[in-house]
């Protein structure tokens, strides 16, 4: 399961709240079959935007981690990047963990999708739904030879976020929790 805990180890230490407050990208040309990501296409995930603290625990342990949530590519695209240190605890060794995680618009429009890949290898292509302001749930697309995953960001008072990973067997729809975690706001945008 080490590589199932650092999968799920950095993207609890993943945000924190605060409402991004800034200019809103206006209307231009977009290339050709690509899509075209307005403020709208945002709006419920902006508290994401900034760098972030935090400390988390589940099965691999106690560990703790720092990350950033920035726009590229004139706001067409929301980079995470993620670093996460796991000490060791008896047999358990040592973990190290960077990954990186960019959400973007889906082109058939109404949605938010997300990749994530880290130092291990892995690869999750994620779904994203929002429950309205204050609250994201990132569900991988369901394959039946892999497991399932869910990743919850609820917003919490004083620009913290609660986190929590679920992983439900292959083919399966019922998610367990992983892991949990809080993040605070280290900076602001």
């Amino acid at each position: 399961m080490k590589g199932v805990a650092a999968v799920i180890a950095p993207m609890l230490l993943s945000v924190s709240s605060a409402v991004l407050a800034g200019p809103s990208p206006g209307p231009g040309p977009a290339p050709h079959g690509s899509p075209q990501a307005t403020a709208d296409a945002w709006g419920s995930i902006r508290f994401l935007v900034g760098d972030w603290v935090g400390e988390g625990s589940g099965k691999p342990g106690q560990g703790r981690g720092s990350f950033s949530f920035r726009f590229d590519l004139e706001q067409k695209i929301l980079v995470r990047r993620s670093h996460s240190e796991y000490p060791a605890a008896g047999e358990k060794p040592a973990i190290v963990h960077d990954d990186l995680m960019v959400c973007y618009p889906d082109p058939a429009g109404g949605r938010i999708l997300a990749i994530y890949l880290d130092n291990e290898g892995h690869i999750i292509h994620y779904v994203a739904e929002s429950d309205g302001p204050g609250r994201l749930v990132l569900v991988s697309e369901p394959r039946a030879s892999s497991p399932g995953f869910r990743l919850t960001y609820t917003r919490l008072e004083d620009d913290a976020v609660a986190i929590t990973f679920e992983i439900a067997p292959p083919g399966g729809t019922e998610f367990v929790p992983y892991l949990s975690g809080k993040a605070a706001r280290a900076a602001k945008p």
